[in-house]
């Protein structure tokens, strides 16, 4: 009966989001609504409310407001354009998809799915009107490597939230998140593009030249301050988990933190960068306040996640599936990407999920790979109740039967080769 309950609370919530309904407003509606349902006290209730947003925010809200400024500092300094100028005139004219699937890879790490494509796209297009290829052509690889990044890699809101949720090491689930990202980005961002697009791309590519703008820092300054988070946090994990105590392996275990690596990097990128700390300031303002409502957003699939762990029905999927002789891994893929499906978003199916999924944890399946897994369930079939379907399509100016071809896609070929990676891996660790 239990589960009954759960599936009228995911209808109920799919409904509300369909009907404009704030995401936020809607979780926590579903959470009580599912939480009483269930038999829970209503004391009992917003107690697990309020103790399922705290649990969820107190191990990650430093780690997404300092991200966000990150992200934001390399945006307004115009490091994200210079590593995209530095790229094209590295890879040259026959690799450009290489040189644009690169670009998101490094650009997307330090900044948010909607920020990267806004400052991307332009570039996009002038690269499209020098060259003639198609603008599909050299926006599947910059898209692809974006949707890789947003599910598999910290500090991006999903990964850094079911982080906090399984009690993952964000420095392994980093590593882990690397070893997939690169050879799934290739695959789905240049091989399956020139396989439905080949018709489209010219046989000899004209000469293009991509003015490069004044004003911006140089080449070091842009790759150390893009980077500098993801190096700090992969050194601090390598070297904090170096058995025995050495002279600074204290210097490791504060660098292996995010929030230490973060608050580091971002101190830095306001001494290197040429720009005046009044200014700096108010890019940290504008990067916290253009997570806040994803903020909110996870904070209330929290409390959802809480009342589905206080009520037992985490335990029940368990029992349910314990027979089923079905890895944890694929499972937990499984149910969010039915979530997916269903409610569009990628961070509420994932945080959604993290409650049906805690349970099964254990001694086949490491808290950093049920992260990942389910964050490629949660990028699977993007469609029409997805707002990155939407932009998609308006920006490449597609109808709807293109974006599904293309956009829907990809991105399931992002989540599917995710889920084997994740399979894979879990063989040798």
């Amino acid at each position: 009966m239990s589960l009954f309950i759960l599936l009228f609370g995911i209808l109920l919530l799919f409904v509300m989001i369909l009907s404009k309904i704030n995401p936020m407003i809607a979780l926590v509606a579903v959470a009580i609504i599912t939480g009483l349902l269930l038999g829970m006290p209503a004391a009992k209730v917003m107690n697990s409310i309020s103790n399922g947003i705290g649990s969820t925010l107190g191990s990650m809200v430093m780690v997404l407001a300092l991200g966000a400024m990150m992200g934001k500092l390399i945006e307004d300094s115009g490091s994200a354009k210079k590593i995209v100028f530095i790229l094209i005139k590295a890879f040259g004219k026959q690799n450009i998809q290489w040189a644009v699937l690169l670009t998101g890879l490094l650009v997307g790490i330090p900044l948010f799915y909607n920020a990267g494509f806004v400052v991307l796209i332009p570039l996009v297009f002038a690269i499209s009107a020098a060259t003639g290829l198609s603008k599909l052509y050299i926006g599947l690889p910059m898209a692809t490597a974006l949707s890789v990044t947003h599910g598999f890699l910290p500090p991006h809101p999903g990964p850094v939230a079911l982080a906090g949720i399984f009690h993952a090491d964000i420095g392994q689930t980093l590593i882990y998140g690397l070893i997939l990202s690169l050879p799934i980005a290739v695959i789905a961002g240049i091989y399956f593009p020139r396989l439905i697009m080949n018709k489209i791309q010219p046989a000899v590519i004209k000469d293009f030249v991509i003015e490069e703008s004044e004003g911006l820092p140089g080449t070091a300054k842009s790759f150390i301050t893009a980077l500098l988070p993801v190096f700090l946090i992969i050194a601090g994990t390598v070297g904090s988990g170096i058995s025995g105590n050495y002279l600074g392996k204290s210097l490791f275990i504060f660098l292996a933190d995010p929030t230490a690596a973060l608050l580091l990097s971002v101190v830095i990128t306001l001494f290197i960068q040429n720009t005046s700390i009044e200014k700096a300031m108010q890019s940290c303002a504008e990067g916290v306040k253009s997570i806040a409502m994803i903020i909110l957003i996870i904070a209330a699939g929290g409390a959802f996640k809480q009342i589905l762990i206080d009520s037992g029905v985490g335990e029940t999927v368990k029992e349910l599936t314990g027979n089923l002789n079905l890895s944890p891994l694929l499972l937990a893929w499984l149910i969010t990407a039915s979530l997916r499906v269903t409610l569009g978003s990628a961070t509420v199916a994932a945080v959604t999920a993290s409650g049906m999924v805690l349970p099964l944890i254990g001694q086949h399946a490491s808290p950093e790979l049920m992260v990942l897994s389910v964050g490629a369930g949660s990028l699977m079939f993007s469609h029409v109740n997805d707002t990155g379907f939407w932009m998609f399509k308006e920006y490449f100016n597609l109808t709807l039967k293109q974006t599904f071809g293309t956009w829907t896609i990809m991105e399931s070929i992002v989540s599917v080769l995710g889920l084997l990676g994740v399979l894979l891996l879990n063989q040798f660790v």
